[in-house]
């Protein structure tokens, strides 16, 4: 169910393109992907499996490892979003079981705006043609005949900023060069001390789910709307965003949810901003919404 709204346009477009029908697989109990309801779903017409690692609107890390055998032993192809996950956490593609992985730069590596990755397995490149091509995903070999790339840089295209490719790089680099477990550790200690301080305020709401939370916190303010958090928060040079359910929208409907404030820390926070956080917060709803506007 925890879905991104680009993802879900793309196989959208998909469907009147082409006919292919999209299943969503229901929640388990924790509000992370049901695996039995998974293996129950896959017959002789699933060609892939397609999961949000992190959803941009809830705190849970899905079990993507365990989706990974499933869908090995189905012998299907599994696309992995991992857009909200790298960065945060350890990312082994093998350990995984994933045949394509996705991510960007912008948000958890701390890389720039516009840039991107793509990782596919060797083995299944030659069951994928991009839907674009240019000179650098093929070679024109004959009046009607082309030849694309034997590697993953076929669905790159010709035009594209070194600049930022080159930040992408000294992004993950910069990542790479510490202990990513313990990284991870830290998020998740800072968010679980986040969503404490947070869930005794007289009327938020934290809204993230799974066995496994990560360092995106989610969560809601009776008689608020989260655009309004959002800017009184920024007043106080504090950063969180408003995602609206236009982002998430079959997670979000189903949990009659309109709007929630995020917010998502990384292991260089501290614990004193989050202590900071949660009082500027204790201290803008004591106040009224009114005093927000002033």
């Amino acid at each position: 169910m925890a879905e991104y709204a680009s993802n879900y346009l793309a196989f959208l477009q998909m469907t009147r393109r082409t006919g292919v029908r999209v299943e969503v697989i229901p929640d388990d109990e924790y509000g992370q992907i049901s695996l039995s309801a998974l293996r129950n779903a896959i017959d002789e017409h699933v060609r892939v499996i397609a999961l949000t690692h992190v959803p941009t609107n809830n705190g849970l890390v899905n079990p993507a490892a365990e989706v990974g055998r499933i869908a090995r032993e189905a012998g299907v192809l599994y696309l992995l979003d991992a857009t909200q996950s790298v960065g945060q956490m350890p990312l082994d593609v093998r350990a995984l079981g994933c045949d394509i992985l996705a991510g960007t730069g912008r948000k958890f590596l701390r890389g720039p705006r516009g840039t991107g990755f793509l990782y596919v397995r060797q083995e299944v490149l030659a069951q994928l043609e991009p839907p674009l091509i240019d000179l650098h995903a093929a070679s024109w070999t004959a009046p009607d005949q082309y030849a694309l790339r034997p590697d993953a840089r076929r669905f790159e295209c010709w035009e594209a900023s070194i600049a930022n490719r080159l930040g992408l790089g000294a992004a993950i680099d910069y990542f790479l060069q510490w202990d990513q477990q313990r990284l991870w550790r830290r998020v998740r200690d800072l968010a679980y001390l986040l969503r404490t301080r947070l869930t005794p305020l007289p009327g938020v709401i934290v809204h993230d789910r799974g066995v496994v939370q990560g360092g995106i916190v989610t969560f809601t303010v009776e008689g608020w709307e989260a655009e309004m958090i959002r800017q009184a928060l920024r007043r106080q040079h504090i950063n969180v965003s408003a995602v609206s359910q236009q982002a998430a929208l079959l997670d979000m409907q189903a949990h009659g949810l309109q709007t929630l404030v995020r917010a998502s820390v990384h292991y260089y926070n501290s614990e004193e901003e989050v202590e900071r956080f949660a009082r500027a917060l204790e201290h803008l709803l004591a106040a009224g919404p009114t005093s927000s506007l002033s």
